[in-house]
């Protein structure tokens, strides 16, 4: 479905759940039951629907349990208000069922506004999003959050096998290849771990900014953590739907650090003093979510019938490609990529 569609319940029980669960705030907010459309969907199970309210519209997060948990969402979205930051407001909420009423950030999303943006507004646009990201890496009270941990790296880079490898391309590596993939796992997961650690988004990407004010306005955070420094910055500079040369990359690179670098986030830190160590932990940062997502997006085509995001592998395999080449640790990557990276050329996908 796309935005603005009818909203479709393939669940009677479900769509009944939720009417009965409106029905009482439309009567109490003044929201137009007829306006209700979908406003969008994601990778995961959630989807969002718009209403028209008094005067504005509101969104409401359809995240059916027990494959969705909303508890995380309404908290981290209080950090992040409470930051002073641009993040929807929880307006109800009903948890065992998974329902959300939230304010409305709008409908012009970062993504789209950089495909069209002239090099100015691109650079507006991306200096607005780095700015909100330092403020988020040390204003957001994140003490409790869960830890981005050596078990979650680890779970996230073995996507990338199981999905990619074995069920997307049929290849089955021998002992010394997954002996040489263990020793890439190991080296990124120690860069990763000893990086100083601060709030991560986990997905602070253009298709999760909104163009808003205070802009940018900011969605899809209920996986956050308490984890690597570079972990966001790595995930806005190389995206999963846009690339820049790496001119710019570096360019933005060096803002966030001259911004962060003297707060508590990096104190003490070697790459505080040290860009060229920063830009190092960045790309091997970026590398172990290249991984991942890749394994991501052929588990989203094979198991929960979303084949349209396979299409951006060829951006992957490209990202993955660059560091590996780049980083002699690293080397031992690129013999286990080639294989799959030339499939992926042979059936159209563009790098």
């Amino acid at each position: 479905m796309r935005a603005g569609d009818a909203v479709a319940w393939p669940d009677p029980a479900r769509r009944a759940a939720f009417e009965a669960w409106l029905a009482p705030l439309a009567r109490r907010l003044g929201l137009d039951t007829a306006s209700l459309c979908l406003a969008s969907s994601d990778a995961s199970f959630r989807r969002y629907l718009r209403i028209q309210g008094t005067g504005a519209s509101l969104i409401i997060m359809d995240a059916p349990p027990p494959q969705e948990d909303v508890r995380p969402f309404v908290k981290i979205a209080q950090c992040i208000v409470d930051a002073g930051l641009n993040a929807p407001r929880v307006i109800a909420a009903d948890a065992q069922q998974g329902f959300l009423l939230l304010s409305d950030l709008g409908r012009a999303l970062y993504l789209d506004a950089l495909r069209d943006a002239d090099v100015g507004q691109a650079d507006r646009l991306m200096s607005a999003a780095i700015g909100a990201l330092v403020r988020f890496q040390t204003q957001v009270a994140a003490t409790d959050w869960p830890p981005y941990d050596d078990a979650l790296l680890r779970r996230e880079l073995a996507l990338f096998p199981q999905w990619c490898v074995q069920r997307e391309f049929g290849v089955a590596w021998s002992a010394a290849q997954q002996a040489d993939w263990d020793r890439v796992c190991d080296t990124l997961v120690q860069s990763a771990l000893a990086q100083p650690k601060v709030p991560v988004h986990r997905d602070w990407m253009p298709r999760n900014l909104m163009i808003a004010d205070p802009n940018p306005g900011i969605l899809d955070f209920q996986d956050a953590v308490l984890g690597p420094v570079t972990y966001d910055i790595a995930s806005l500079l190389r995206d999963a739907f846009l690339s820049w040369d790496e001119e710019r990359e570096i360019d933005w690179a060096v803002r966030w650090w001259q911004q962060v670098r003297h707060t508590h986030a990096l104190a003490g830190h070697a790459f505080a003093q040290d860009f060229a160590e920063c830009w190092r932990a960045i790309e091997w940062m970026g590398l172990q979510r290249h991984l991942k997502v890749l394994g991501i997006f052929c588990r989203l085509k094979h198991r929960d019938g979303k084949p349209s995001y396979s299409a951006d592998l060829g951006r992957f395999f490209g990202y993955a490609t660059r560091v590996a080449l780049r980083y002699a640790p690293l080397a031992a990557l690129l013999p286990l990529l080639e294989p799959l990276s030339g499939q992926t050329l042979r059936r159209g996908y563009t790098f």
